[in-house]
């Protein structure tokens, strides 16, 4: 077909193909890489839909395999092979041009709902799509619904943006000398290689003569104990005539073997910043001890007189919202929020405005707490601390005893916080075992006029206002899927010595759900007020695939999910009928969080004419965005400028015009024509109305659109990397009580079972691992298919062939009992250590879980005793295996 022009690279190009001016000259014997395609051409490529803007994302466990995501595509686009992804590494923003259809492969597994979707895009957007792309895509998509089981392959022609993982590599280093064959940069400099810890990267080069003049000097002496700690790296460049690319070491991070370089590699690799904040940003700061101004009481909604107290986390030092409740009559509370006013301080374009944007966000990770402002003001000026007045952006509420809204202000105020309550108080009150002690001495401690029952009685109050709530929120199609975190107990040193698993507290929903309705009225505030330029957060449905994969795995355990295709329907219908059986209901919940697609930050100016697609499928409303944690997320501090300019625009309007009357500033509720239950858009419209929302934008210097779109997509790649960063941290946490611990065991649960292996759910640390039944010489395996049962029992007859490609194990290497543990090592799978009962965590630890016996039936659901240790693969990541624990 004549839109795919694409043809493999050892297929004959037709002159046709490309834009003669650009066409790529013969690859010579010194070129292991086609030239990459120039800027104009791929820019006239893209545009006439002969090629497509795409994000290169590599097979884990394949590297040879790579896929990219079209925009407007159903299906993904296959880059196979080195010489199709033409030096394109994972994150690359690339062009890729498709191979005609008859090189297209099979794609593996169903996409019945794939192709329905492809349909469904094609009629969608054929009226909104215009020009020669819009109609390849079109094309592409016709192809694909008659072509149900193909999927596109392609070639990368260039790289339009590189990858932030180019200059962040870690990676172990190799003492020999290494000459890569035909390199071009000669063979006068020696070469080491660099493997790095991420699978999805290749192997890379560096010089010798490079390398920082200590680690020179080890190599030269032929220290081999270099080749054991990790290094941070970047790629320096991949000519077309390297067969991989040439890295430069900027530091040394210490041993693999260590928590502390497994760490420090986390924050490098994903561009954490851990350094302290510039002496520019932190010239920005106020004086200490800072007081209020006057004028800011003067201008300020004054709630000092509201009983208003935070509950956080008992380590909790940036205290970022408060809560308040008062009763209005007798079936009428006022609710309040209030969240500092963190825009007061950070303002734009000023250096620590630049700073807070670059970290976008804080990460908290064990023993390391990487903050977005610096302590003076996250823990001091701007924190909520109980006992001091603080500036704040408040909203309150006047909600009924039924749960419903009756009315709303929005506003700047003061605020005066009598005490800090940890979750674990909130939920003491809430379960009424907290009681004021007769003596006077309180816990927490309390400021200002209110007392202790004063705390109490309000808690309870806004415990019952909220589960209503959150009835009726669950009842309009919102839905929860909560997955356990992983809590670590550490020592003195900072070293893992215990885990658990987190509890949700009912004062954690509390909280939750006044931080749900207050970020769902800013957001539909801002966006009726600045429909171009107000940054909100949407979260698009569950992806088709992972959907029907999630079906089909609750059919097999006898679950009803197909009857909606939603998961608002089904998952209350597990919970209920999962009650009996948390760890079934925990692997359910973790199934149905994996179809979830990631809820991202936008403009709404990029989506104007498309405000369907601003809903939020987890929440079930149309409008959300963040505003309740302006001191550790930068895009609520935009959302808090925005809001600002609104209220003021509000207030400017009411001096103008009689008809916003309703706007109240004094001590009752009102309903503003801009911040109210209902927005006046006739007002909003009207040259008064037009002119003061202009004007205060322009005072708060609320961003253009493309600012806008801008700061959403970092703030979107931060916000990504900073939970991957702090999933990395947590393996390596797990790593580490592993290895403290040398061996653990634990029940799991069978999720899948096959005749080479199964995969298990081990709920002691909610980690999911597979357990080849190839690695055990001796043990016998019958599958039987037809059923979904596997016996397993010995074998003394040794093993014809392992479908493996490492070697077998004998039963006896890996058999854990109370008299020896074999566990084979990364370093040498051919030594086995032994290890003494006297190294396991506890004799309770080893009997609690008994051993699986010969012969043993296990089907899905299934429940098997394992034990899990600590391993450091050969490029130096740590991980974690599983094995059975038998007999």
């Amino acid at each position: 077909m004549a839109f795919l022009t694409g043809i493999p690279n050892n297929h004959p190009l037709p002159t046709s193909s490309v834009p003669v001016a650009v066409a790529a000259p013969p690859r010579n014997s010194q070129m292991n890489f086609a030239l990459h395609w120039p800027e104009q051409a791929v820019k006239e490529a893209i545009e006439k839909g002969r090629a497509f803007k795409a994000t290169f994302r590599v097979n884990a466990y394949d590297r040879k395999e790579a896929f990219c995501t079209v925009d407007g595509l159903p299906v993904d686009v296959l880059i196979n092979g080195a010489d199709a992804q033409n030096r394109a590494i994972e994150g690359d923003v690339v062009a890729v041009m498709l191979d005609p259809v008859v090189y297209w492969t099979k794609l593996r597994g169903s996409n019945d709902a794939l192709i329905s979707k492809a349909t469904t895009d094609s009629t969608e957007n054929r009226d909104s799509e215009k020009g020669e792309a819009a109609r390849a895509l079109e094309r592409i998509r016709a192809t694909l619904s008659c072509n149900p089981s193909k999927r596109p392959t392609g070639r990368v022609l260039s790289i339009i943006r590189s990858s932030p993982r180019r200059e962040a590599v870690i990676g172990l280093l190799a003492s020999n000398p290494w000459f890569p064959e035909g390199e071009e940069y000669g063979r006068e400099l020696d070469y080491i290689q660099l493997i790095p810890t991420n699978s999805k990267l290749p192997m890379m080069v560096i010089t010798v003569e490079s390398l920082p003049g200590c680690v020179k000097e080890r190599l030269i002496n032929g220290d081999v104990s270099i080749e054991r700690e990790l290094v941070a790296a970047r790629i320096e460049e991949w000519k077309e005539g390297s067969v991989c690319p040439k890295a430069q070491v900027i530091r040394m991070l210490g041993r693999a073997e260590e928590i502390g370089p497994q760490i420090s590699a986390v924050l490098f690799e994903h561009a954490i910043r851990a350094a302290d904040f510039s002496p520019e940003s932190l010239s920005c700061l106020p004086e200490a001890p800072w007081k209020i101004p006057t004028e800011e009481y003067e201008t300020r909604k004054d709630l000092r007189n509201t009983c208003t107290f935070t509950i956080d986390p008992a380590s909790a030092t940036d205290l970022d919202d408060a809560i308040s409740i008062e009763k209005v009559s007798e079936k009428v509370f006022r609710i309040g929020v209030h969240i500092a006013d963190v825009s007061r301080f950070v303002l734009p374009d000023t250096a620590l405005d630049r700073e807070a944007r670059i970290r976008s966000t804080s990460v908290y990770i064990p023993q390391h707490k990487l903050p977005m402002l610096p302590p003076e003001l996250s823990e001091e000026a701007c924190s909520l601390v109980p006992g001091e007045d603080r500036l704040a952006f408040s909203i309150t509420w006047d909600i009924d005893d039924t749960g419903n809204i009756t009315g709303r202000w929005i506003g700047r105020s003061v605020i005066h916080s009598c005490c800090k309550l940890s979750y674990d108080d909130a939920q003491d009150i809430i379960d009424g075992g907290f009681e004021v002690d007769v003596s006077g001495k309180t816990v927490p401690k309390l400021h200002g006029q209110f007392e202790l029952k004063d705390v109490v009685d309000s808690l309870r109050s806004l415990h019952g206002i909220t589960k209503k709530m959150r009835e009726i929120r669950l009842r309009n199609g919102a839905f929860w899927i909560e997955t356990p975190k992983l809590v670590f107990l550490l020592d003195e040193s900072g070293n893992p010595y215990d885990s658990l698993l987190g509890v949700r507290k009912e004062s954690s929903c509390l909280v939750e759900e006044l931080m749900l309705l207050a970020n769902r009225s800013v957001a539909e505030v801002i966006s009726k007020a600045f429909p171009d330029c107000a940054l909100l957060r949407r979260h698009a449905e569950p992806m088709s695939m992972k959907l029907k994969e999630f079906q089909e795995f609750c059919r097999k355990l006898e679950l009803d999910a197909s009857s909606s295709g939603k998961l608002q329907l089904a998952l209350p219908r597990m919970r209920q009928k999962l009650k009996n059986d948390p760890v079934l209901l925990q692997i359910l919940l973790a199934r149905a969080a994996r179809t979830m697609q990631l809820a991202v930050y936008f403009c709404t100016g990029d989506l104007r004419g498309r405000e369907d697609e601003w809903a939020h499928y987890g929440l079930s409303i149309p409008l959300y965005t963040h505003f309740t944690s302006p001191l550790r997320r930068y895009p609520d501090i935009i959302v808090h400028r925005t809001l600002a300019a609104v209220v003021e625009a509000e207030e400017a309007y009411a001096e103008k015009r009689l008809s916003c009357a309703a706007y109240d500033s004094g001590d009752g509720i009102g309903n503003g024509c801009f911040t109210g239950l209902y927005f006046d858009r006739e007002a909003a419209e009207s040259e008064e109305g037009r002119e003061t929302l202009l004007s205060a934008a322009v005072r708060y210097r609320v961003p253009a659109s493309e600012v806008v779109s801008e700061v959403a997509a970092y703030c979107n790649e931060k916000k990504r990397a900073s939970k991957h960063a702090e999933q990395s941290a947590e393996n390596v946490y797990l790593w580490g009580l592993l290895k403290n611990k040398k061996v653990m065991f634990s029940e799991a649960r069978v999720l899948t079972v096959g005749p080479y292996f199964m995969t298990v759910y081990i709920y002691k640390f909610a980690i999911e691992r597979r357990i080849y039944f190839g690695e055990v010489e001796g043990l016998a395996v019958k599958w039987i298919a037809t059923t979904g049962i596997l016996v397993l029992s010995t074998n003394t007859e040794p093993s014809q062939k392992s479908y493996l490609p490492r070697s077998c194990r004998k039963i006896e290497d890996i058999e854990l009992t109370m008299s020896q543990c074999r566990i084979v090592t990364p370093e040498d799978k051919n030594k086995c250590i032994t290890i003494a009962p006297s190294s396991y965590n506890t004799e309770s630890d080893v009997t609690a879980t008994p051993p699986l016996r010969f012969p043993s039936v296990i089907r899905v659901l299934s429940i098997v005793p394992v034990a899990i240790h600590a391993i450091i693969e050969h490029n130096g990541r740590v991980n974690f295996e599983a094995k059975l624990y038998i007999q």
